[in-house]
């Protein structure tokens, strides 16, 4: 064990020093150089397509049309979206200066951080990590990807897609335990550390990263609620419901937790949202080639701990040899369960009625800042009632999901949820150091600032009015 620790600690400690070196080159820097590894990115995906689809359905059984959309055309949409913008996202740009500093113009530069640390989760186990990959590259950065060893073939065709493309100089890979490697990675000082995953080990990256002082993007979870009041299309928001919830078999960090629904249409929400599970899966849901499976016995058993904390509207059916949790609906729930305390983060929905919209806004309090709400109505002052009373990282309105897509919508928690954005132009400025510089000409040196200072309060209280 020592011996094997050793190692771990001379690998991590050789392909760091690289990447300072390799960085410090200023290698990284220009736009030619970030323009053709995105795209070397992008081929390297192509080629590794099939290994990579195979790879999610032997980790997690997903289907083809689930795992392409959701973790590989998600990046190919991510990095055209860079390309065409990063030029201008480069640029210094101009902002004015203070009237009594002329003569002086101020220009604010953008820069790479440096050397940055990817720690991606098990769930999504490759579009997680190189989503916040292609920001570090478009930033001009380097990095150190720790892939989730929960998801091991996902993990070994990692290896390979980056192994083909990048020298580790650039880009690495560490493999291994995470309790094990991370604290190993974490003993030296990144310039950007990015981690994906539950809130107790976002807690640990934090303490880990604060000796430091590396700046943190912590993307974590926590109870994202659905809201259905009484003017909701109820067919289209149940099927849209189960859709969200059902993806990945619920292991989604922004996954509908649960559902509130206005006591008037609760009844017929539940029949609607049964009838989705039937139509999108058939009677025998197990047999479904469309339906994933839960990552391990581990998150089974956390998850069907829940089946028995409220009634079984429908669903309910498991299978710990084939970690199989059906689709389950459970109603007479109390908001003192673990189920309504704990991310479920599996296929387990409790539905809750609520009277009002201040009822549904004191509900959602009991689990403050979610990472996702979402809003299923007709009525704009419903609508903003819940986003301007409800602190949560993003949403959607009469949709689940599918806000994360959006390269032009900034993703992230607030509070518990997490901190820090990315996708788009913001994975560029998560990754990049805003410098601000204001430059001063010499053909004019305005004696006001200068000693003695006289009378000159008065004049100076005009100019910064």
């Amino acid at each position: 064990m020592v011996q094997v620790r050793n190692t771990l600690m001379t690998t991590i400690h050789d392909i760091y020093q690289a990447q300072r070196s390799y960085f410090a080159s200023g290698a990284t820097r220009p736009f030619a150089f970030r323009k053709t590894k995105l795209k070397e990115l992008r081929k390297a995906i192509k080629r590794h397509e099939d290994a990579i689809l195979a790879a999610l359905h032997t980790d997690m059984r997903k289907s083809p049309v689930e795992a392409y959309g959701s973790e590989i055309g998600l990046l190919y949409e991510e990095i055209d979206h860079t390309l065409t913008n990063l030029r201008q996202w480069m640029r210094p740009k101009p902002v004015s200066s203070p009237l009594m500093h002329y003569p002086s113009g101020s220009v604010i530069y953008r820069e790479p951080k440096g050397l940055t640390l990817l720690i991606g989760p098990w769930n999504y186990p490759f579009q997680l990590l190189i989503n916040p990959l292609i920001g570090a590259i478009a930033a001009g950065n380097t990095a150190i990807l720790k892939p989730s060893e929960l998801a091991p073939a996902t993990e070994a065709v990692i290896q390979r897609v980056i192994a083909d493309v990048f020298e580790p100089q650039f880009v690495a890979v560490v493999t291994g335990e995470g309790h094990l490697v991370i604290p190993e990675l974490m003993k030296h000082r990144f310039d950007h550390v990015f981690f994906t995953g539950s809130i107790p080990v976002g807690k640990k990256i934090l303490e880990m990263a604060a000796p430091h002082l590396s700046p943190v993007t912590l993307e974590l979870g926590g109870k994202s609620p659905c809201i259905v009041d009484e003017k909701a299309d109820l067919k289209t928001a149940a099927r849209r419901i189960i859709w969200g919830k059902c993806w990945n078999a619920g292991q989604t960090c922004i996954s509908p937790d649960y559902v509130l629904a206005h006591q008037k249409i609760m009844n017929p929400l539940l029949e609607h949202m049964k009838a989705a599970i039937h139509q999108f899966f058939g009677e025998n849901v197990a047999d479904s080639p469309d339906y994933p499976r839960l990552i391990n016995e581990k998150r089974f058993d956390q998850v069907a701990s829940y089946l028995s904390q409220g009634s079984v509207y429908t669903g309910g059916e498991t299978s710990r040899a084939d970690k199989f949790i059906a689709p389950t609906l459970l109603t007479d729930v109390s908001f003192d369960a673990p189920v309504m305390k704990e991310e479920i983060f599996g296929p387990v929905l409790p539905v809750i009625p609520y009277k009002s919209t201040e009822d549904a806004i004191r509900m959602i309090a009991e689990n403050p800042y979610p990472l996702a709400l979402y809003i299923f109505s007709k009525s704009r002052k419903t609508e903003q009632a819940f986003i301007e009373k409800v602190a949560f990282g993003g949403g959607c309105i009469n949709n689940t999901l599918v806000h994360f897509a959006n390269a032009e919508l900034p993703f992230g928690g607030i509070g518990y949820s997490g901190m820090g954005r990315y996708h788009g132009r913001n994975s560029f400025y998560e990754f990049t150091h805003e410098k601000g510089v204001l430059k001063t000409g010499t053909w004019l040196d305005v004696p006001m600032k200068y000693a003695p200072f006289g009378n000159k309060l008065k004049l100076l209280k005009m100019i910064q009015k």
